[in-house]
């Protein structure tokens, strides 16, 4: 083979190479910029629920495509509600605990079906049956069966203290066969085949521990009920979020395997005057809503 024939073919074969990768660069550029482009549909402002404190180890972010993602651009209208002096002098105690990734999850944007999903936020009010330790302990351990799996965002110990575990962004598995009667109806969003819909996808979960004579007895109707301690942390944790008070629920309100009665003994209206201590409709808001709505 003389040497112009050879060179010719290795040049041949060297432009139909780059001929190709050029091809393969151009279809992952396109493919790229349509990922990045497509926005999700409007979907649940996890910023509107109590942020978590100290959260020293974040959690890794999951790869999949219809994750709740946190919002990009600063909310146009005023808060609408505002923490008080009161709640600025009132200082719990809080810490964070870790929880195993097998007990927690993602925010989805949509359900099994494909179908977009964008409940506003509910917080649900829980107590852990047992004491906080032992709840904590339970959320540490790593469980495969999706049946068992289970945590919540905070916890209220006895004396106060506010036990930080899964991040607000995150979907803790607060509640299994469950649904949220509210204004718009009955809300409930169903994001594993195997497994009931339920409000987790929407909700925050905060539970009381329970005091010691309430423990080891399922089907007791009531106990002691909540320190003063866990009546104030709680309204002061809540009062960080922007859920109104008619999306805020207990986890009896919410269950529909009828075996769900807690918190027992709560004090709903003790909790709300609280929340209303350490809260309050922001001024800005209320004139903007009053502007909007009397325009000249």
């Amino acid at each position: 083979m003389r040497f112009n024939d050879w060179a010719t073919r290795v040049i041949l074969i060297s432009l139909v190479l780059i001929a190709l990768s050029v091809t393969i660069l151009i279809g992952e550029a396109r493919k790229l910029k349509t990922e990045t482009t497509a926005s999700p549909p409007d979907a649940i402002a996890w910023s509107q629920y109590p942020p978590a404190k100290l959260q020293s180890n974040p959690i890794p972010v999951a790869k999949s495509q219809n994750l709740l993602q946190s919002p990009t651009k600063p909310q146009k209208s005023p808060s609408k509600y505002a923490t008080t002096v009161a709640f600025a002098k009132y200082k719990p105690r809080y810490l964070v605990a870790s929880v195993d990734p097998s007990n927690y999850g993602v925010r989805y944007t949509t359900d099994i079906n494909g179908l977009p999903v964008n409940n506003q936020p509910i917080i649900v009010i829980h107590e852990t049956s047992n004491s906080a330790s032992s709840a904590v302990n339970f959320f540490q351990t790593p469980h495969e069966d999706e049946n068992v799996q289970a945590s919540y965002h905070a916890i209220v110990a006895l004396d106060g203290t506010v036990i930080y575990l899964v991040p607000p962004e995150y979907r803790a598995f607060g509640a299994g066969n469950s649904v949220f009667v509210g204004a718009d109806g009955e809300e409930t969003v169903q994001t594993n085949a195997n497994l009931p819909p339920s409000v987790n996808n929407f909700a925050y979960h905060v539970s009381l521990e329970t005091p010691p004579d309430g423990r080891g007895n399922n089907f007791l109707k009531a106990h002691s009920g909540y320190t003063d301690a866990q009546y104030h942390a709680l309204a002061w944790l809540i009062a960080q979020s922007q859920v109104p008070g008619d999306r805020i629920t207990t986890h009896k309100g919410v269950d529909r395997s009828g075996q769900r009665v807690d918190p027992l003994s709560f004090d709903f209206d003790k909790f709300m005057t609280l929340l209303d201590t350490y809260r309050q409709v922001s001024p800005v808001y209320r004139t903007t809503n009053q502007t909007s709505d009397n325009p000249t």
